[in-house]
């Protein structure tokens, strides 16, 4: 690391969001290009900067700054130059020139201890003089705060959000409970605020570090699709974590529970604790289910009679479960249909719309992903649409009137069906049943044998193992979907009846190897060149599916490859990287978390906006199209030409999506999926995770691997538990 000293002497460039800038720093005769996080930096002001020279590819020579601070002027023409560039508003060069010439040396101290005599110059009054004085001290209270905060170790960019948030009363706040930063800034979670709690002398058994503890094991369980944890499992994590005895924590589960931060229900003689937020949302979603549960009174022979129409007119003869379906969704206002591909849920869902549509009715139709969403459109002719935009995000908070449409605001419909109900978690359930007003249908469609949904809880299956709805499980495959391996052989799967692995299907084939180099090389061969003209699809829409993040065939790992193949550095393609991760312009990437602030459009050739809008989540997909290292961002485009710009700061939102975990595929449709195999965990290597990877194909399914993995998974049924109580509210347990 380097050390450089000098002033500031013009800004470039300077993002007010996160603090980056381009600056040319003055050093004796020399000027050199500094760039990094300059917060509240001003033209003007003396500074010193640690760092290093770099060559950035389009802009040479460069001076990265990872530590700055500021100097006081030391002579008058530095504290005139300061003064005069700006740094202090509503002083000019002119009254610069006038305060250092009536005040000498004396200049600075002047500013800080008796500002009020600046109204000894010309052109200053008093009311001016007091709002330079509150100025200087609030650049200065920023920059002692920053000093401050650096000495235990928290970075500029952390420092800065900690002195925005709390201001002067941050020394109070991180004296007393560091642990509040865990709630109250973004990008503070309880593992940051411990670091910082230990440097300051924070003692291990503080309360409030046992309570940010617990509250922080809650969220990272939802992360994993908990909404509660059984009291006992959760004390052993929280021992775990904290090195506290177990017997320590049930206080601080009540101290808690008052504090309504968290919240005790005892099940089954069994207590369980929630995170506050979770316990709401799965009270509220049984009390909202049960209310549209309305019973509809239409006469049979009116139902059967157009049912016989819609068949004469569509040529669709439904089966008996088909004809059921549609009748409990006339004559119910919840009904849930589910089913495993080719069982006819596409043709029941179009008869039920038919239906409807015949009774003059108002129809909605959503999907929880955008592909699944265009899915539907497809199969169904008429616009469907993410359930977040039929909702109408408005870059509010996730499950907290993150959404336009509400219950003051509820949704127009008549009818609404929502496809895909396996990926709708708890979150997503709330914030829909609040915007359904009570006299509205609600048809839910979905493969309750898929994976349940990555957000936290179990919403398609515990409303069906409630047994408190009414519920058509569409079983028979048709005569067309037989024809299909992808489809019969799922069916098998599901079933757990053995596959035949000959490869004398024409959309089913398993290519057999163990080495995990030559499985992966298979897979680049397949994706590259053999899938693409075999589908009559482009490379990017051949979707490599791994059980894994980690390891020899994790997403890690084969992304990193296949980006390598796939789409390789080039002099025309820009790029950047991200912690371990280069993102080049052309790449598949995948937005990993829900942002409701992110905003997208839709342009025309021209270029011109016809369409925006807020929201980006966890699972979409899209292509980097531009990348701009000057201004710090790039632009990926998403399903539907949604366009949406990213800071540098933002990418911990993105990965790579050459490959994906199987469980983050859900919703989605490819022409081709490859899956390879090779020993994993027991817990997560079972016949859902296998059933829920060979439904993503349409066209064919190639896994390539160990055969011995494959029946493996065939034959274990264990599932990681998840912990929920949908099920017993809805039984009003």
């Amino acid at each position: 690391m380097e050390t450089l000293a000098g002033f500031i002497g013009h800004i470039v460039y300077q993002n007010p969001e996160n603090g980056y800038a381009v600056v040319d720093l003055v050093c004796g005769e020399e000027e050199i290009t500094c760039v990094g996080m300059f917060h509240n930096i001003s033209e003007g002001e003396t500074v010193e900067l640690v760092g290093e020279y770099t060559t950035h590819p389009s802009y040479g020579k460069q001076f990265k700054m990872a530590s700055f601070s500021a100097k006081p002027p030391e002579d008058l023409v530095s504290i005139e130059r300061y003064l005069g560039s700006g740094a202090v508003k509503g002083v000019g060069a002119a009254l610069a020139g006038r305060i250092v010439k009536r005040f000498q040396e004396d200049t600075l101290r002047i500013l800080e201890e008796e500002p009020e005599r600046l109204a000894e110059v010309k052109g200053i009054s008093e009311r001016k003089a007091r709002e330079i004085a509150e100025q200087v001290t609030g650049k200065q209270e920023m920059r002692q705060a920053m000093i401050f905060l650096q000495q235990y170790g928290i970075t500029q960019n952390l420092a800065m959000k900690i002195y925005q948030a709390y201001g002067r009363e941050m020394y109070g706040i991180l004296k007393e409970n560091p642990y509040q930063m865990a709630d109250d800034i973004q990008g503070v979670g309880f593992r940051i605020a411990d670091e910082i709690a230990s440097r300051i002398g924070i003692r291990p058994d503080s309360d409030f570090r046992i309570r940010s503890g617990i509250l922080y094991i809650l969220m990272q369980k939802a992360a994993e699709g908990h909404t509660c944890l059984p009291m006992g499992v959760l004390s052993v994590q929280a021992s775990e974590l904290l090195g506290v005895a177990p017997e320590q924590m049930e206080k601080h589960y009540m101290d808690l529970a008052i504090a309504k931060k968290a919240m005790i229900r005892e099940s089954g003689g069994i207590q369980y604790v929630y995170a506050a937020r979770y316990y709401y949302m799965e009270a509220n979603t049984a009390a909202m289910l049960r209310r549209l549960d309305l019973p509809y009174q239409v006469p049979e022979d009116v139902i059967s009679g157009r049912i016989q129409r819609i068949e004469a007119d569509t040529g669709m003869e439904l089966e008996a479960l088909q004809a059921e379906a549609v009748k409990e969704a006339v004559t119910n206002g919840l009904t849930v249909i589910t089913g495993g591909p080719g069982t006819g849920k596409t043709t029941t869902i179009n008869t039920i719309i038919r239906y409807f549509e015949m009774e003059h009715m108002d129809i909605f139709l959503a999907a929880p992903t955008g592909r699944a969403a265009k899915r539907m459109s497809e199969t169904t002719g008429m616009e469907a649409r993410t359930i977040h935009r039929m909702l109408e995000v408005n870059g509010g908070v996730e499950g907290s009137g993150g959404f336009e449409r509400n219950e003051d605001h509820p949704l127009e419909a008549d009818v609404i069906i929502i496809d895909e109900m396996s990926m709708v978690d708890i979150s997503l359930m709330y914030a829909l049943l609040r915007a359904v007003a009570e006299g509205t249908r609600l048809i839910l469609v979905g493969d309750v044998d898929q994976l349940p949904s990555v957000g936290p809880g179990s919403v398609l299956r515990d409303m069906i193992a409630s047994g408190q709805f009414h519920v058509v499980k569409l079983v028979k495959i048709f005569r067309q979907a037989a024809q299909s391996d992808i489809i019969v052989n799922a069916h098998k799967i599901n079933r757990g009846q053995m596959v035949r692995l000959d490869n004398k299907s024409m959309d089913f084939f398993f290519l057999k190897r163990t080495d995990a180099n030559v499985i992966i090389s298979i897979v680049i061969r397949l994706v590259q060149q053999k899938l693409p003209k075999y589908v009559d699809a482009k490379p990017s829409d051949i979707q490599v599916l791994t059980p894994t993040r980690k390891g020899l065939l994790g997403v890690e790992r084969l992304n990193k490859i296949l980006q390598h193949y796939l789409n390789p550095p080039s002099d025309g393609k820009a790029e950047t990287e991200h912690k371990d991760l280069v993102f080049r312009e052309g790449d598949k990437v995948m937005q990993v978390k829900n942002n409701y602030q992110l905003e997208w459009e839709i342009r025309s050739k021209y270029g011109l906006a016809i369409d925006k809008g807020m929201g980006v989540f966890n699972g979409d997909m899209g292509m980097i199209r531009r990348i701009d290292n000057y201004q710090e961002c790039l632009e990926v485009e998403f399903d539907e030409g949604r366009l949406v710009e990213y800071t540098f700061r933002q990418l911990e939102e993105l990965e790579l999506a050459y490959a994906v975990t199987i469980h983050k595929s859900q919703g989605s449709e490819y022409p081709a999926v490859v899956i390879p195999l090779l020993p994993g965990p027991r817990m997560l290597m079972n016949r859902n995770l296998l059933y829920t990877a060979v439904t993503r194909a349409r066209k064919c399914v190639t896994l390539v691997g160990d055969a011995q993995v494959f029946e493996g998974m065939l034959g274990n049924v264990s599932e990681q538990k998840r912990y929920t109580g949908l099920e017993h509210r809805l039984r009003g347990e």
